[in-house]
């Protein structure tokens, strides 16, 4: 039964010429919305008290239409003369149908959106709204295309399921997927994180101790109790093929006709997604208006707005009022307010290191000096304690470093890209506990004597071997404090299998030298004087990635991993963005 609640809120604020500002608030429950295959989605409507049509803000969650900050949000934008229409996605609280993560979210996006644009309340006039999975499902939606659609806003959300959530450099997210895909999100409705609540767990199902589990494909019946579909399913597609191309929003950037305004975090485990909507959406969009209309905001956070993140108080500047940015991006497109929006550069960024926003034409920047800073060294780089060493000047060839990578003891995971529950620490965390290990490389330039800014996307060109037909090399750019904390800056990973592509696996030679390309997204950081620059290598980063077991199995099916002997060659360079400092 629809239930109808009405929320009276006095006047706070008055627009230019005394207009008010806030509109008292209605508020109707359990609305059905039909989908095309008979599957009814229920959803609330937020929206002006007095009679009208009003520009319609369209949100789509999976995480329950109650949930904490929900109705404060959607009761915000209601004051402020719009219609929002938050509905659960299917199969998840009260809608219909099976819950089966990705797989729905474009035809039922198309129907949520094109519903709500023919109701009384709305225009016609429709935006859609949300971070994190509500992001993907506005990239989902805007694929196919919907008449009624004007804008969308999806933040701190994944472009490729697989390329920039599943994986990062075709290794498997562990912490996030098993977190997220098993322990809190099996069924209907969201689970509790059992690891947080340590008095109540046993011991084999603490979080230390259940994703050491191997096979890794049995990881859901160990935990959970049962097989789980869709972690099963995506344990088993572990590369980019028809699987997830079909569910891809980069294999359908082409089709998407709005602008959007994409927001993101600098440590967000989906900072790829972001960058990528942006610069896809500007190359690909099928119209002008998406193409230039689109923006970009990244600051200094993991998955959300901050001013505080791992071991940095990045100032009170940091914080970016997100509703506030929302607002100004739907008041221009759906209410033609000419705010100034179209007149600012599109790109907005947080550059660490000096802590100031600064704006952008594009990214990448315009003039943007992208150099190879080399490895080199002479002594052996393992560890902080050895001679590894950084230079703009290549070295002669023939120099290499050499550590074992043994699965069973991996580097742990500290900082770095991740979010959302994951018991792993996320952010800019102090490397220098793992920078003592024999089976990290680190390479340290000179002290500064002038500040070095960089933008943009960096990449690790790395020209390396193994003795087995498969690893990872995982790379860190590091920025050292002339105390000694070493922040990581950008960090990428790659599967050595997917150098050709991900959707290319192809097993290596043992013992031959590849170039492999680690992509590590981008960042925006200037080193200071009497700071270093550095990079860290080695072969694991657990539990944010699974431990590649060094023996060519498909992904979730080795029992009994290898140690590998890696080398490192001198002459492999980190590739930096370099722009005029701020």
């Amino acid at each position: 039964m629809m239930t109808l609640a009405i929320l009276t809120l006095a006047v706070m604020a008055a627009e230019p010429g005394g207009k008010p500002y806030l509109n008292e608030v209605r508020i109707e429950r359990h609305k059905a919305i039909p989908m095309r295959d008979g599957v009814t989605i229920y959803g609330d409507v937020y929206r002006p008290a007095a009679e009208g049509k009003y520009p319609t803000i369209v949100v789509r969650t999976p995480y329950g239409v109650q949930r904490d900050g929900v109705h404060e949000t959607m009761t915000k934008f209601a004051q402020r003369g719009y219609s929002v229409l938050i509905t659960d996605n299917r199969g998840r609280y009260e809608s219909d149908g099976k819950w089966d993560p990705f797989r729905f979210e474009a035809t039922d996006g198309y129907d949520v959106i094109e519903w709500a644009a023919r109701q009384n309340f709305s225009n016609g006039k429709v935006a859609t709204q949300g971070g994190s999975y509500l992001g993907h499902v506005q990239w989902a939606a805007a694929s196919q295309q919907p008449p009624s659609l004007v804008a969308m806003f999806p933040s701190l959300a994944s472009t490729n399921i697989y390329a920039n959530w599943i994986t990062h450099g075709g290794a498997f997210r562990l912490s996030f997927n098993y977190g997220w895909g098993v322990v809190r999100m099996p069924n209907r409705i969201m689970l509790p994180q059992y690891w947080h609540t340590e008095a109540y767990t046993p011991e084999e199902l603490k979080y230390e101790n259940i994703l050491w589990h191997l096979p890794l494909s049995t990881g859901d019946v160990k935990s959970a109790g049962t097989e789980v579909k869709h972690y099963r399913d995506w344990v088993m597609h572990d590369s980019y093929d028809s699987y997830w191309k079909a569910i891809s929003d980069e294999e359908r950037m082409d089709k998407m006709k709005v602008p959007a305004e994409v927001s993101g975090g600098w440590f967000d485990i989906f900072l790829a997604g972001t960058i990528n909507g942006y610069t896809m959406m500007k190359q690909k969009a099928a119209t002008e208006a998406a193409r230039k209309g689109t923006r970009m905001i990244i600051g200094p956070w993991g998955h959300g707005p901050t001013q505080k993140y791992g071991d940095v108080d990045f100032g009170k500047d940091a914080y970016n009022d997100q509703f506030e940015e929302e607002l100004r991006f739907f008041d221009f497109h759906l209410k033609g307010i000419s705010n100034g929006l179209d007149k600012n550069l599109p790109v907005k960024l947080f550059y660490m290191g000096v802590n100031k926003w600064r704006t952008e034409a594009d990214w990448p920047i315009p003039g943007t000096n992208f150099r190879d800073l080399y490895l080199t060294g002479a002594s052996a780089a393992n560890s902080v304690r050895g001679g590894g060493t950084l230079s703009f000047d290549k070295p002669a060839a023939g120099s290499k470093d050499q550590y074992p990578y043994d699965p069973m003891l991996p580097v742990m995971t500290l900082g770095g890209n991740n979010c959302c529950g994951t018991p792993t620490l996320a952010g800019p965390k102090d490397q220098r506990p793992i920078e003592n290990r024999n089976d990290v490389l680190v390479y340290s330039g000179p002290i500064l004597k002038d500040p070095l800014t960089i933008a943009g996307p960096v990449k690790m060109k790395l020209t390396a071997a193994t003795d087995g037909p498969d690893t990872d090399w995982m790379v860190k750019l590091v920025d050292v404090y002339p105390n000694g904390f070493a922040m990581p800056v950008a960090e990428g990973i790659l599967r050595a299998r997917f150098r050709n592509g991900l959707d290319k696996p192809e097993m290596l030679k043992a013992n031959q030298t590849y170039e492999f390309v680690v992509d590590m997204a981008g960042t925006a950081n200037t080193f200071l004087p009497g700071h270093r620059i550095r990079v860290d290598i080695t072969s694991s980063n657990y539990p944010q990635f699974d431990r590649n077991p060094n023996t060519g199995e498909p992904l979730g099916s080795a029992a009994k991993p290898r140690v590998a002997l890696q080398t490192v060659f001198h002459g492999s360079s980190i590739v930096l963005p370099v722009v005029t400092n701020p």
